[in-house]
């Protein structure tokens, strides 16, 4: 095979882990044209078609796939060789990729970045904001974070942020002098309420509980997203009642474009993990963040 074959099988393990052009390209920093021509000459110096590809889809054949089960030990035994060469520089050089939810990359990454960076000149993070619980491995991506009842089991987990957070239920005072304050979380259900769904999944329930009771209830109101954002601004123009993270209310609340209700009711539970593979090769760039936050105490 040509003396730079090794790239190409490289980009063909890329494609193969993301079944997408599109995101293996995103993912190294290149063209999917250039990856789609790496794909075919590798095909072609070997005579044997290793992917299925469609409009919507890219799937390994039989062969790419037994390629794929054989090369990956392989050439992940080539990237723990060079990652080992961070040991021999001052400080460590790569890509760390994170997967986390967008209340994590908007409350609790913006405070660690700086410091972390600037401590590790030589790492650059490569952060994807998704609420979706997709396999982040096979998404190409060093580690993840969420929260304690997503986790997998045979997952190393590192507490990151504030170690307790909750709900909190608020809407504009417009909407209050309109609909008045709820006394007990079902009178929800009598009222507009702005709810949140996953990517991949329907409107969350909204858990209450107060002194051991609780309580699940799914309100209707005029808004149901998945952006954030979009349901925030809807609450600051007196929508209806939005229920989510006290983090990012903190604001409106001191400057008094929402207002606080039933915090007595307010569900509170464990922050944000870090988590990555007990099963895996650490790279250089996560074992740097590992200790960082290990000295720093998050």
């Amino acid at each position: 095979m040509r003396p730079h074959s090794l790239a190409d099988l490289d980009a063909f393990l890329s494609v193969a882990r993301h079944r997408s052009f599109r995101r293996a390209a995103r993912d190294r920093g290149v063209s999917a044209s250039t990856l789609s021509q790496a794909v075919r000459d590798l095909e072609e110096a070997i005579g044997i078609r290793l992917l299925h590809r469609t409009t919507r889809s890219v799937t390994p054949t039989e062969a790419g796939q037994r390629l794929i089960d054989s090369l990956s030990p392989a050439m992940d035994a080539v990237t723990q060789a060079l990652d080992g060469l961070n040991d021999y520089r001052d400080s460590t050089f790569g890509t760390l990729r994170l997967n986390v939810p967008s209340i994590v990359a908007r409350t609790v990454l913006p405070d660690l970045l700086a410091p972390f960076l600037t401590a590790h000149p030589g790492i650059r993070l490569d952060v994807e904001d998704n609420n979706a619980l997709v396999d982040i491995f096979a998404a190409g991506f060093d580690a993840g974070v969420r929260y304690e009842e997503a986790l997998a089991q045979d997952m190393v987990a590192l507490p990151i942020g504030p170690r307790m957070q909750r709900y909190i239920l608020a809407a504009a005072p417009s909407h209050i002098a309109q609909h008045g304050m709820p006394q007990h979380p079902t009178d929800l259900l009598s009222r507009p309420c702005l709810r949140h769904r996953f990517h991949d999944a329907g409107p969350l329930a909204w858990e209450f509980e107060r002194r051991g009771e609780v309580l699940k209830l799914h309100p209707e109101g005029p808004l149901i997203s998945s952006n954030t954002p979009l349901l925030l601004r809807a609450a600051l123009d007196g929508l209806g009642w939005i229920y989510t993270f006290e983090d990012l209310l903190a604001d409106h609340f001191a400057a008094g474009t929402l207002v606080p209700a039933l915090p007595d009711w307010s569900l509170s539970f464990s922050g944000p993990f870090l988590y990555y593979s007990s099963r895996r090769h650490v790279p250089g760039p996560l074992r740097a963040l590992v200790g960082w936050l290990r000295s720093h105490g998050s």
